[in-house]
């Protein structure tokens, strides 16, 4: 890895010389490692562990110690964030940056510092973008992939004038995706450029960012006949290449009353999926004043989401027995004629009948969601930096002020369907037939079981500011110690609209009769939390090559924004201590770094929101809150062997565990204290042996991967378990002059391995089998081919 790091100190520093954990990639690794997704780059890391398998966005990120989707893990773009908070409405912050040319290339904090320099972070991701320079440069890249992608790159970077500088790039890109939806899974692209003048004492920088993306959303699928978990599911729906996602969900209807009793119509198409579009402007100055290093940055976002998506609900079920339960209340509601309750394909008025028997003998639900929101995010940090010498060693001291103004609109609606048990499902209407075969009524409504089942709006505004300093004590060679604290006030300003049942009026269906609507009542929300984070940390290097590190650091977490905009929140401020150890040796391209940590959570909140196949509604509410232990071990090693042989890997060992957990509604967590921590697993990393040599003028470098992910649960109780995988990558490079030619192929043997299993229905009991049989599947194999033009 590159040897100088920015991100999580006074200055640029040695990544050997500091004090936490830090890793540093270039261009040409990020471009070696070919990574499919940030959330597939990012797990390729020591101490973050990821669930890549939603597609290229909205993927899961899990750092060490940290168990949150999210691993409070603070995306910046050149030390400043795109959005102030790490998750918006939903979407992640991640999903704002998307790798290509224009980043020359990425740090990541793990613990340490990062609280400091950072709002809400146990670690940063800091992306470092291209800056022109006095000659030219430029670079093209073509990449085919098997899963239908296209994509192009392209960067040019130059001189405009006198000591200004221009740089300019972005990608246009094509993905068919690895499920087979029966539409495309991406389609977009972005634009990054900006002009640098360098003065005699420093620089300022002007940048503007655009992204226009659709991304389609997998979420999971079942595997096995949950009547018989022994019998798969793969005839039906393949366990790579399957996804619920269908055509028959691109002309979603949806309506809702509003507050006027208004009807209103949604028209949806689920091959949207997330849209996300946004612009950023930016402007970074820095300079060096005698010794005073001054450096500002400001930043403003504006952006819109819009979202559609079709969730896992409850498992599937046996389609006589689904049907039969229904049978009452078609009854009461079309006639005692009602003889039977039969499945047919949505839209043929009953006509077209299904017969399930003929398939799996199953059917299913799912969650059909359509969100849009719009965001801002203004965001500014000044800092000034100056080195004290002193009687006994040196001071670099660093202060400073950020503040941020940002916000969001929210509206969501979600309505449930009935689908087949197979890949890109036909929706199913439950049709009331009588004796004759005549048709009564509906328990659906064009495949809708419940219509329009949850519906949501709000807004917020928010602003923060943010006063920080860190002092850097070099005492003597080798010998330092660094403290620093951060304090920071927020106000949020919000509403939710609230919401009661109605029945839409259609006589002929029973999926509209609770329906949501706005009752015009609406739920204000100010509040004003304050949070203080600090962080000691101490390092010896007894020689250049070999030392040792101690830190303690103290985390707090304020409710979110979006918090403000929803209806009788959870208002918590999260609290963690970290503590961390480490021993560093760096002898040449050969490194060894081991971090041990211990972090506590109190309180820590556990709690979810899960689905209620009874209302049809996401209104089940569990409240867990208590303390989270999770102590562990972090490697990260390089050892060039001989010639252009070479080994790399991480391995993080860990005890991620439930502690002292209560309850406030009823159910007893004693049997959660002490297990494992949902979707945590004890042990993940990768090995990644690499050979390099030159043959007939072309230098070539043959590499694999292997990595590792250990058994996790879906459950509280550890009920349900997620087995442990492993996966086999290969790749090759060739470079001729100013050409390159990669291939990289990822799960080359077709590895099985869940994730996720399915959260809205599991995470209170499991899924009543041992081992999961829903869930997301890991991608199977799949192949990429790069070609490269520089100049």
């Amino acid at each position: 890895p590159a040897d100088i790091v920015v991100t999580g100190s006074a200055r640029a520093e040695r990544r050997f010389d500091v004090s936490y954990a830090v890793n540093s990639l270039s261009q040409a690794e990020i471009q070696k490692l070919a990574p499919a997704s940030m959330a597939d780059l990012l797990g390729k890391l020591p101490g973050i562990q990821v669930e890549p398998t939603g597609g290229e966005v909205q993927n899961i990120t899990r750092v060490r110690g940290i168990p949150t989707d999210g691993g409070y893990a603070y995306f910046q773009q050149d030390g400043l964030p795109l959005f102030h908070e790490g998750d918006g409405y939903f979407f992640r912050a991640a999903d704002l940056q998307r790798y290509d040319l224009m980043d020359a290339r990425m740090e990541t904090v793990r613990g340490g510092p990062a609280p400091i320099y950072a709002s809400q972070a146990a670690a940063i991701v800091n992306n470092l973008t291209v800056s022109g320079g006095e000659t030219p440069k430029g670079k093209a890249q073509l990449t085919l992939g098997t899963t239908g992608l296209y994509r192009l790159d392209l960067m040019q970077s130059g001189k405009l004038g006198d000591r200004t500088y221009y740089a300019i790039g972005g990608f246009i890109r094509y993905n068919d995706g690895y499920r087979d939806n029966g539409f495309p899974n991406d389609k977009g692209g972005q634009i990054r450029a900006n002009i640098k003048h360098d003065f005699d004492n420093g620089s300022i920088k002007i940048t503007a960012n655009y992204l226009n993306d659709h991304n389609v959303f997998y979420l999971p699928i079942p595997t096995a006949d949950p009547r018989n978990p022994a019998t798969s599911l793969n005839p039906y729906i393949n366990y790579f290449s399957g996804t619920m996602n269908s055509p028959a969900l691109r002309n979603v209807n949806i309506s809702y009353l509003d507050a006027s009793g208004s009807r209103q119509t949604l028209h949806r198409d689920l091959g949207n999926g997330r849209h996300m579009q946004f612009g950023n402007l930016g402007i970074q100055y820095d300079g060096d004043f005698n010794g005073w290093i001054v450096s500002a940055k400001a930043g403003f976002t504006k952006g819109k989401l819009s979202f559609d998506a079709f969730y896992s609900t409850t498992n599937p079920v046996d389609a006589n027995t689904f049907a039969n339960s229904y049978l009452g209340a078609a009854r009461t509601a079309f006639g005692s004629g009602v003889s039977r309750i039969g499945y047919a394909i949505a839209g043929t008025n009953g006509q077209t009948a299904y017969n399930p028997s003929a398939d799996s003998g199953l059917v299913m639900q799912g969650q059909y969601r359509a969100v849009e929101s719009s965001f801002y995010s203004g965001q500014a940090d000044f800092s000034l930096t100056h080195r004290f010498e002193t009687g006994i060693g040196a001071h670099d001291v660093k202060v400073g002020l950020y503040a941020s103004a940002y916000g969001e609109t929210l509206f969501s609606v979600y309505q449930n369907y009935m689908v087949q048990v197979k890949g890109k499902p036909a929706t199913l209407d439950m049709v009331a037939y009588s004796a004759s075969g005549g048709v009564l009524g509906y328990v659906t409504d064009n495949g809708a079981l419940n219509d329009a089942s949850t519906l949501s709006q709000g807004n917020v505004d928010a602003k923060m500011y943010a006063v920080y300093a860190n002092d850097t004590w070099t005492i003597a060679k080798g010998l330092r110690v660094d403290a620093g604290i951060r304090h920071e006030g927020y106000t949020f300003d919000g509403y939710a609209l609230l919401t009661s049942t109605a029945n839409l009026g259609n006589a002929s269906t029973l999926a509209d009769d609770a329906t949501r609507r706005f009752n015009g009542s609406i739920q204000p929300h100010k509040l004003s939390p304050q949070i203080t984070n600090w962080t000691v940390g101490a390092n010896y290097d007894i020689t250049r090559n070999f030392g040792g590190y101690v830190r303690a650091s103290h985390l707090e977490i304020p409710p979110t924004a979006t918090v403000a905009a929803s209806v009788d929140p959870v208002i918590l401020t999260t609290k963690a201590n970290q503590f961390e150890a480490g021993l560093k040796a760096s002898f040449g391209r050969s490194y060894l770094y081991l971090t041990g940590f211990y972090t506590k959570f109190n309180p820590y909140n556990a709690s979810f929101v899960a689905f209620n196949p009874t209302t049809g509604r996401n209104d089940q509410t569990v409240p867990f809150y208590g303390d989270v232990v999770v102590k562990g071990v972090e490697m990260d090693g390089a050892l060039h062997i001989a010639g252009g042989l070479s080994v790399a890997g991480s391995l993080t060992v860990q005890s991620p565990k439930y502690k002292n957990l209560t309850n406030t509604s009823g159910a007893d967590p004693s049997q959660v204290n002490g297990k494992q921590i949902i979707r945590e697993p004890k042990l993940f990393g990768n090995i990644r042996p690499n050979y390099a040599f030159d043959m007939g003028g072309n230098h070539v470098e043959i590499y694999g991967t292997y990595s590792y992910t250990s058994k996790r649960y879906v459950d509280f109780f550890n009920q349900t378990a997620l087995p442990a995988y492993g996966t086999f990558g290969v790749g090759l490079t060739a470079s001729r002059g100013t050409w390159q030619f990669q291939a990289v192929g990822d799960n080359i043997t077709n590895a099985h391995g869940l994730t996720e299993g399915n959260t809205r229905t599991d995470i209170l009991s499991g899924q009543g089998t041992g081992n999961a049989i829903y869930g997301r599947p890991i991608f199977g194999r799949n192949f990429r081919f790069i070609l490269s033009k520089s100049w």
